[in-house]
């Protein structure tokens, strides 16, 4: 269990919010013009992959108060509680570890006194056995990912990510129990060629079955119950609900319950993505996030990348008050990555609730959000520019080209480092003028245009530059913002490993379809009950 830190209640809070006053206003160009070699005591580097926060509204004192914040939450107690195999998820009493979903023997990760990690690899190498076997196979030329949520974000990113590194078959993902998303790929199959992987640890998950028994019928009619053997596979720990669906025990994959959904597409739930990538590959997957762990645990502070990510974060929402964070990839492969990192986010650390069991009094987290570039240059950075509110963000960009137009990757590591600059520097009323004159605008048309093309800048940016997007790079990045997602809960005092906040509407959805199966209706307001019947009437008749 976690130690309760109470934020507002520690000497380096009142330090950094004097700081917000005076150093969080101050302007990045000033900061720059001030020590023109910033970039290089902001920015921190792991082989592969680089940060630089030399374009984060940050000086020398903020961070240094910042990171007194983290020794006052005692970030690295913290740190090697969960890397122990502490409970810290103490709301369903279980300890958090993901990351031996991508270690090694040597590692020695244990719970409760027990070794976990000879199970883990038994398991990874069952997987990754059948994996190779699907990818060998002449027959099954498309596999489906049936899950949702964490059993669908993390698969489906990491397999688009990978694209370039795939050799195996097709692979598809459902998720959403709009029939809709079945039906369209399903549209485009030959069931003789399919594989189902159902994902799903109790195996009673509402949408992913749902789903599932829809693709079981669907693969019965076609070739026959007999086939269902063949056809699917599962990764569940409910051994005798996915046999009683049909598929054998062989071809059933399980993890412990101290990985939860969203930071578990390192084992068995990254079946799909073995299967698309291969099992070197996968592997790789895993030695990149294994690295980032290393890191994570042993370098120090100032130049350790979650922490310093994780305190600038909480710089930004906590003292300068900016309520979202963007997540732009410079890399059309990672589209799904802000959707992926969202979850991981807003569903760990979207609480109001202390550790110690009483409400916060400060927030718990930004809004996540963003958009592949360039795209998202059309469509949202007028705001992130001009906008009356300021969104920080992480922009990402590969050295490598990930497609074979060469002339295409220029142009978009340009934009990139571009944007950056762009929402450094931004343009003055000045710099304005003078463009327009020298374009013979006249004087009355400048004094009414000029005000509207002035940029503020001071936007703050950080830059994470990867070499290539290789198995081993995707890894790293992926496991560098779980463990900043980790170390903003610990500074925020709340528990980042539950989500009951998603059972709710579960539960109260289950009630309503038992209302329209005709069992007895419950209380509901007005509008709830309004709706209800105009729902049922138009579906009735």
């Amino acid at each position: 269990m976690l130690k309760p830190f109470h934020l507002r209640s520690s000497q380096a809070h009142m330090r950094l919010l004097d700081l917000a006053q005076t150093d969080g206003q101050r302007h990045l160009v000033d900061l720059f013009a001030e020590d023109p070699n910033r970039f290089e005591s902001m920015h921190c580097e792991v082989p592969g992959l680089l940060y630089d926060w030399s374009k984060h509204r940050v000086t020398e004192d903020v961070l240094g108060a910042l990171l007194a914040l983290a020794e006052e939450a005692g970030w690295k107690a913290g740190r090697d509680a969960m890397f122990r195999g502490d409970t810290i998820n103490q709301t369903e009493g279980r300890a958090v570890l993901h990351v031996a979903m991508r270690g090694e023997l040597e590692d020695n990760f244990s719970v409760d006194g027990h070794q976990v990690m000879p199970g883990v690899l038994e398991v990874r190498d069952r997987m990754l056995d059948f994996a190779e076997s699907i990818q060998k196979s002449k027959d099954i030329t498309d596999v489906v990912n049936i899950g949702i949520g964490g059993s669908d974000l993390g698969p489906l990113m990491v397999t688009k990510g990978l694209r370039n590194h795939s050799s195996g078959p097709k692979t598809h993902f459902v998720s959403n129990v709009d029939g809709a998303h079945l039906e369209s790929v399903l549209s485009g199959l030959n069931p003789q060629n399919t594989l189902f992987i159902v994902v799903s640890k109790t195996f009673t998950t509402q949408e992913t079955m749902a789903n599932a028994l829809e693709a079981k019928s669907w693969l019965v009619e076609a070739l026959g119950e007999e086939a269902v053997a063949h056809h699917f596979a599962a990764v569940s720990t409910n051994l005798a609900s996915a046999q009683a669906f049909g598929i054998p025990g062989e071809r059933i994959f399980g993890f412990e319950d101290w990985v939860g959904g969203r930071y578990s597409l390192w084992g068995p739930v990254g079946l799909a993505v073995a299967c698309s990538i291969g099992a070197e590959n996968f592997r790789a997957l895993l030695s990149g996030a294994r690295s980032m762990d290393q890191h994570f645990q042993q370098a120090d502070g100032r130049f350790n990348m979650p922490l310093v990510a994780a305190l600038i974060g909480l710089w930004y929402v906590e003292y300068l008050h900016f309520p979202t964070f963007a997540v732009l990839p410079y890399a059309q492969d990672l589209d799904r990555f802000p959707a992926y990192l969202q979850q991981a986010d807003m569903e760990s650390n979207g609480k109001s609730m202390g550790r110690d069991g009483k409400r916060i009094d400060h927030a718990s987290g930004p809004v996540i959000w963003g958009e592949a570039g360039t795209n998202g240059q059309h469509a949202f950075y007028q705001l992130l520019h001009q906008g009356t509110t300021v969104h920080p963000a992480d922009i990402i960009a590969c050295i490598e080209p990930l497609s074979r137009f060469d002339q295409h990757h220029e142009k978009l590591l340009a934009n990139a480092v571009a944007q950056a600059e762009a929402m450094m520097i931004g343009k003055s009323k000045e710099q304005v003028e003078r463009e327009m004159m020298a374009i013979g605008a006249s004087p009355e048309k400048i004094t009414a245009i000029a005000p509207h093309r002035v940029f503020e800048g001071n936007r703050p940016t950080g830059f994470v530059l990867m070499d290539r997007l290789d198995p081993h790079a995707l890894g790293q990045l992926i496991a560098w913002y779980e463990h900043r997602i980790f170390l903003q809960g610990l500074l925020w005092n709340v528990c980042s490993y539950d989500q009951w906040g998603v059972e709710l509407g579960k539960q109260l959805a289950g009630q309503v379809l038992t209302e329209w199966g005709g069992g007895a209706v419950g209380e509901h307001d007005a509008s709830t009950l309004a709706l209800m019947q105009r729902m049922r009437c138009k579906e009735l008749g």
